[in-house]
């Protein structure tokens, strides 16, 4: 039992200081020694009263002074860097360091809010930065508290529901990058629809023209495919409910020739084989509506774009449950292999208006403006490129270069 300076007993855990005020402590749930301090008796008991109240329902932490700083540097030693790759580490280190700790990396976990993570988000966006960045940084911060959470460092997390001030775009070229290019095929390898994908990123077609294909399409000696069809899946004039139709492609620019490298030569030669199998062993074998055609089901009936979606998210899935949630790969469509294929096409230095020829369009333009992202970062690697190429390789002419620049001369 504490006292006052008078001896007076004042109560378990409570006593009266030499400079007169007044103490108050009681061991907390993480059997931690908890002090308040205050003027009079009333207000540490009340302090006292509040801290137990918080206590018993668990809104107190275990370590209130920890700084998101502090909270960053323990995640990623504890929880990110013994599972993901080095690559991904440097992303989460450039995203926070970037775009964090200049606005809350010194702010107590406890004290940062829902206001203030929008507050930051806003300011980020005011700065010229899109919907990608700015989620990543809402991602970020969610994985972070959530683990702080888990350890009592804090009782709820400020990030849920904050809102980004821009949507996602709907209609965003979507291409993948050389990494998960490399991590979908490898995943997808030996599987019913592989060949159909190899296709794709190797020809660029629209999913309508692949579902349409058939052998008659392709010319393996010349090594090219004619595209001339594609096929729908909808409820056109006449039809009782959607029906397959094959018409003729998107526009006049649609209907072309696309070479085929060996990659994509291979999956074919392997489809018209699997292709046959199947339609000997599909229980609708003499009622198919399009037996010709090469990439169908398991069952020989055509593909439609749900069918596609489904097999891809089917891969996308099965990565993910092998990475961390914070370097999972972002879902996509069919569409997006015809978007890398472009986009490796450009990296290689193909010019606009081959690809353009490839994919179809009506015009250059058009190729232009879809790609203009992946065009500006070719014109920069480029001009990297033209430095090492043309930069000064004498050792002596660049000294000499530097003491100008020095001295000023």
């Amino acid at each position: 039992m504490g006292k006052d300076l008078k001896g007076k007993e004042l109560g378990k855990g409570l006593s009266q200081r030499k400079d007169g005020k007044y103490s108050g402590r009681f061991v907390d749930r993480f059997g931690k020694r908890t002090q308040v301090y205050g003027s009079t008796l009333k207000e540490v008991k009340n302090k006292i009263a509040v801290a137990v109240a918080d206590n018993e329902k668990m809104r107190n932490v275990v370590e209130p002074n920890t700084t998101l700083d502090q909270w960053y540097e323990k995640w990623m030693r504890v929880y990110k860097i013994p599972v993901i790759r080095p690559n991904s580490k440097r992303h989460y280190e450039s995203v926070y360091t970037k775009h964090i700790k200049p606005y809350l990396g010194n702010k107590r976990l406890t004290d940062i809010t829902k206001l203030m993570i929008t507050d930051t988000i806003n300011q980020i966006y005011m700065k010229g930065y899109q919907w990608e960045t700015l989620n990543k940084i809402r991602v970020l911060l969610i994985d972070m508290l959530d683990r702080a959470m888990e350890d009592n460092l804090l009782v709820k997390n400020p990030t849920r529901g904050v809102r980004l001030p821009i949507n996602k775009p709907q209609n965003e070229v979507k291409a993948l990058t050389r990494e998960d290019q490399k991590a979908f095929f490898e995943c997808s390898a030996g599987t019913f629809y592989y060949n159909l994908f190899v296709v794709a990123i190797n020809t660029g077609l629209r999913p309508g023209e692949l579902f349409a294909l058939s052998e008659n399409d392709i010319d393996l000696t010349k090594n090219e495919i004619k595209v001339t069809k594609t096929l729908l899946y909808q409820k056109l004039d006449g039809d009782e409910q959607k029906e397959f139709h094959i018409d003729l492609p998107k526009t006049q620019s649609s209907n072309r020739t696309v070479p085929i490298n060996s990659f994509c030569r291979e999956a074919l030669q392997k489809q018209i084989v699997l292709h046959k199998i199947i339609c000997n062993n599909s229980p609708y074998k003499g009622k198919l509506k399009f037996p010709d055609l090469l990439f169908t089901t398991k069952f020989g009936t055509p593909l439609n774009s749900q069918i596609y979606m489904d097999a891809i998210k089917k891969i996308v899935d099965e990565i993910n449950l092998m990475r961390d949630p914070l370097d999972s790969m972002e879902k996509f469509s069919g569409h997006a292999f015809r978007h890398t294929f472009a986009t490796r096409c450009f990296e290689a230095g193909i010019p606009p208006k081959t690809v353009q020829t490839y994919l179809g369009h009506a015009s250059l333009k058009m190729t232009m403006d879809l790609y203009t992202s992946v065009l500006e970062q070719k014109k920069v690697d480029d001009m990297k490129l033209l430095e090492d190429t043309i930069g000064l390789e004498n050792s002596d002419s660049s000294s000499l270069t530097r003491k100008i620049i020095q001295f000023g001369a």
